[in-house]
Formats: structure tokens, sequence, C-alpha cells
């Protein structure tokens, strides 16, 4: 089924630039509606970087988090490299427990800084994606600091962002939905935890199948524009 986009439907995501930070609070946030986009960037040469909060370590049901955290984090570093990322950060903010605090804001803006992207991608800081589909405080949370700390930079970026629905922006990836599924169901442990039920590799491709919707008969990647330096 089609997803509706609205009156005019949403623009192309822009093509020109050469390097994209990717930034959100958990692993496997990037792999839920960003991985097929990403594979597709880097398969032409854009260099694509990832930054996360938090190590996960609170998000695994029955695992104490000193050993969820180091098994996450190899988890998330081998779904990135199926897509084509190598640079992948984490910053050892608390999982469940991240806030719009000064002390994320300026790491935030640090690492903007060092890294000098021409585009970053956030998590999507809605109230919802949904009806009934609420979001985490922590993605709501982060994606505010985000926002919060682009506005403080004196030279941001050229454009922040965030995935999620009703996306203003779209990149068709049909040709890349497949090493998408590879690269969330690298999260093996977490996934076989969260659904014990449901083989790791259908939860995933029913995951993509929900956050890569049809748009005039292609699979796209949804993204929010947040803000442009463009005038």
């Amino acid at each position: 089924m089609a997803q509706p986009f609205g009156p005019t439907g949403p623009q192309p995501f822009p093509q020109d630039w050469a390097s994209l930070l990717v930034l959100v609070p958990h692993p496997d946030d990037p792999e839920y509606d960003t991985a097929a986009a990403v594979a597709k960037w880097t398969a032409a040469g854009k260099t694509v970087r990832y930054a996360l909060a938090s190590s996960g370590e609170a998000g695994i049901a029955g695992m104490e988090p000193a050993q969820a955290g180091p098994l996450r984090e190899e988890e998330q570093r081998r779904a990135a490299a199926l897509v084509g990322v190598v640079d992948v950060d984490f910053w050892g903010f608390p999982d469940s427990n991240i806030r719009n605090t000064p002390e994320l804001r300026a790491k935030i803006a640090s690492v903007i800084g060092e890294a000098r992207p021409d585009v970053v991608i956030a998590i999507y800081g809605g109230p919802e994606f949904a009806p009934g589909r609420p979001n985490q405080r922590d993605h709501i949370e982060f994606a505010a600091a985000v926002t919060d700390a682009w506005d403080t930079m004196a030279d941001p970026p050229r454009w922040l962002f965030q995935g999620g629905p009703e996306p203003t922006h779209v990149e068709d990836v049909d040709d890349y939905l497949d090493v998408a599924v590879e690269s969330l169901a690298a999260h093996e442990v977490y996934l076989s935890v969260l659904d014990p039920a449901t083989p790791v590799h259908e939860q995933a491709r029913r995951v993509l199948d929900m956050t890569n919707p049809a748009h005039a008969g292609r699979r796209v990647a949804g993204f929010r524009l947040q803000r442009s330096t463009d005038a």
C-alpha cells in the first residue's frame, strides 16, 4: 500500500553532498529507516559516519548492562559495515536515561564540528510514529538535543534531517532493501530476545517493509527536513 505524502508529495533527497553524519541514541536505531539509503550512498562513493549516544546496554531483557553494552556495540559495527559504514562512535551516555542536557548538546556540537559533514540525519523526535505508536523518550530528548546544538553553531552543516514519518524528502532505495534487511538482522541477539517467536530475518523484513514504504511505484527511505543553511 502506498504511503500518503501530502498533496504535493516529498522532494528527492539532495544529491550534491559528499559526507553525512547519522546521530542516534542507541544501537539498531540507524537500521530501522536509514540503512537502505546509507547503503545506496556509500555505494555511490559518499562518506557516512555513525555516532551513537549510548551502547544500548539496557536494551536486552535478562542481560546485565556490562554484557549487553559490548555485545550491542559489536552488533552495531557489524550492521554498519554491511552498508558501507566503518566509522562508528559510542559516547557512553546512559541508555534509557538520555536527556537533552548541556553535556549532550556540547558533545553533539563537538562531533559535528570535528566531522564537518554536509548533511546530518538524526533520530525522529516526534511524540508518535503513528496514532497509538508512541516514540521513546530517549529518541525525543536526543532529537531535541541535536536541533538545539545545531541552533548554537556558528557554521552548521548545510542540512539537518530526521528520519521518520511524513517525510519532506525521499531517497529511492528499491535496489538496497535486501542489504538493509541484512544490516538490521545483524542485531541478532537483540532481535532474538525482543521477539523469540519470530526469526530474526523475518523481523527485519517486516520492519523494512513498514519503514521503507512505496512511493510512485518505488520503495523509499523518508526524511524530514529540520534545518538548512540554504537561503
